[in-house]
């Protein structure tokens, strides 16, 4: 590819661009970027993987490199094909794109193989019988050094045979491991001769039952990465003391090209878990509907709710890459979404809670229209026909009979102006017999506001938003919330459903929206007025009734609850 410069439309710098722009001027790995997104398919990809494709797919086309998508498939436990799917979809609603470089560490068993042979061939490997239980009691801890296994020093074509014998399925799990020779006393007890093989004998959702023994994570990278050509191995934190051993597999092998690992901090999100093992345990014992519930962190949940892509790659880039772990407030997630939807979510007019008003001096019978912009400050995306008659549906909270000072909404013998249309006052009430509530509520208009100004000059204090009863359209709407209720160590220890946020959801079943979203697709977004951002949910179809998610509020409701002391 020959040396290669950085676009003109980079973004910030940060310490992973300076090492890739160091390369470049000293030539390493000959001036290629190459970098790849690994995932490990046992479960979907959520907003902290988001970081990693960002960072991956970004500097690769940054550079004019390339970036793999490569299934790190190693360990049959709980991987399947349906999460490979999830992986594939999702990082192409990102935006990002492989073309035919889309491999699987599975495709590469046989090489691995080959590989630890050459190890065991050298004296850098050996077969060892002790069970998991006592190769952690071996290992020693940070203060004290190991012990070596008593078959550490089997000859090299015992070995040979005895990892032969695994691999033909001849012992029973647990019974045997590869493990690499290294050095038993070193201070990075990930040296301390760490497990390369075990024996599995579970069904592979790609290779099924030809092989018994499968490689471990630390082995398998190092070398798919080089056998694909990989320059930048970038990976996060938690790797930083796996990075010798990485290099000390290429290195005794003596492959080329040889990858370098480049760690960096992984996203932690307040208000949610990021743990994939925690994520599990939310969907298995039915906390949430699934991995795309749009209560979950992951971005099928995201994109279900009504995030779209364009905002989650802000938000990545927002936050940018460090080497050291911070806690990410949810609400500059929240707020990137806000400020996409904001210039793309087309305004239309919905009720959740709908209260009945009856304009006594309308005509019967009689329809107008009011032609209503879908954006006040974007007129190219044109404008509809909003139906107006004598009865209509407004907010509950938006009428009090015996409203406090600071309440400015509709009361009695208050006058309010009606979004796009007219001044109503409120001149009587009708209330149910049973509770005392307020079901109906009785007002006049005045026919000379329809322009939304009264031709004296008088002003109102507040504009309401409302529908026509007649004409509008019934629908769902699922309040969305944060799924925890406190910001922080919701990683630390197994009792992190304790702080679930009982509010996360609230179902509201008798909603009324304006005729126009009747053709609304799923996936869709909208600007409820004065109520939020909202999608039309893609998975459920309720009897053909629209089903709309909350994507975010228009402001960050959990800023005034904080001020407020609400717990939640």
């Amino acid at each position: 590819m020959g040396n290669m410069a950085r676009n003109d439309a980079s973004p910030p710098s940060d310490f992973i661009r300076v090492i890739v722009d160091e390369d470049l001027r000293t030539h390493r790995h000959q001036g290629r970027v190459a970098t790849r997104f690994p995932p490990e398919p046992n479960g979907y990809p959520h907003i902290g993987h988001a970081k990693s494709i960002c960072l991956n797919f970004g500097i690769a086309a940054q550079y004019g490199g390339t970036c793999n998508l490569r299934m790190d498939d190693t360990d049959p436990s709980g991987e399947s094909m349906e999460y490979v799917e999830s992986i594939i979809r999702d990082v192409k609603w990102l935006g990002f794109d492989w073309q035919d470089r889309l491999y699987y560490a599975s495709d590469y068993y046989e090489k691995l193989y080959q590989y630890a042979m050459r190890l065991i061939r050298v004296g850098k490997a050996y077969v060892c019988d002790l069970s998991a239980d006592e190769i952690r009691e071996y290992r020693g801890t940070l203060t004290e050094p190991g012990r070596e296994s008593p078959y550490r020093n089997r000859s090299s074509e015992e070995n040979l045979a005895l990892f032969e014998r695994m691999r033909a399925g001849e012992f029973e799990d647990g019974a045997r491991v590869l493990r690499a020779k290294i050095d038993m006393t070193s201070p990075n007890i990930t040296m301390r001769d760490p497990v390369m093989y075990r024996i599995k004998k579970e069904n592979h959702y790609r290779t099924g039952e030809k092989w018994c023994i499968y490689p471990m994570y630390d082995f398998a990278h190092c070398l798919s990465d080089s056998i694909e050509g990989i320059t930048h191995s970038i990976c996060t934190l938690e790797f930083e003391n796996n990075r010798p051993l990485y290099d000390w597999f290429l290195k005794e092998l003596n492959v080329e090209p040889r990858p370098q690992q480049i760690e960096f901090a992984r996203l932690n999100l307040s208000f949610t878990v990021l743990s994939k093992r925690k994520l599990i345990e939310l969907v298995e014992k039915g906390v949430v509907s699934g991995w795309d519930d749009p209560q979950m962190p992951t971005l099928s949940g995201m994109r279900r709710r009504g995030y779209s892509p364009e905002a989650i790659r802000n938000f990545c880039e927002r936050i940018g890459v460090s080497k050291n772990d911070s806690l990410i407030d949810m609400a500059l997630l929240e707020n990137c979404v806000r400020e996409d939807l904001n210039e793309r979510a087309q305004r239309v007019l919905a009720v959740l809670r709908p209260l009945r008003v009856v304009i006594d001096n309308y005509p019967e019978g009689e329809v107008e229209e009011f032609d209503c912009p879908y954006h006040p400050k974007n007129p190219e995306m044109g404008s509809r026909k909003v139906p107006f008659s004598r009865v209509l549906y407004i907010e509950q909270e938006d009428f009090l009979e015996n409203p406090p000072k600071k309440f400015f909404r509709l009361a009695m013998g208050r006058e309010v102006r009606l979004r796009y249309g007219y001044f109503i006052r409120c001149v009587g009430v009708v209330k149910n017999a049973n509770r005392g509530e307020v079901s109906e509520v009785h007002c006049t208009y005045d026919p000379e506001t329809r322009s939304g100004f009264a031709p004296d000059g008088r002003k109102v204090d507040a504009t309401i938003h409302w529908v026509s009863a007649a004409h509008s359209v019934p629908a769902e709407v699922r309040l969305y919330d944060r799924l925890f209720r406190i910001a922080d160590s919701l990683g630390e220890g197994p009792d992190f459903m304790e702080y679930l946020n009982k509010k996360s959801l609230e179902t509201l079943g008798s909603c009324r929206v304006e005729p126009s979203l009747s053709h609304a697709a799923p996936g869709d977004r909208f600007q409820f007025e004065r109520l939020g951002y909202f999608c039309v949910d893609s998975a459920d179809d309720k009897d053909k009734v629209l089903i709309f998610n909350r994507t975010v509020t228009l402001r960050d409701a959990w800023a005034r609850i904080a001020e407020k002391g609400d717990d939640r």
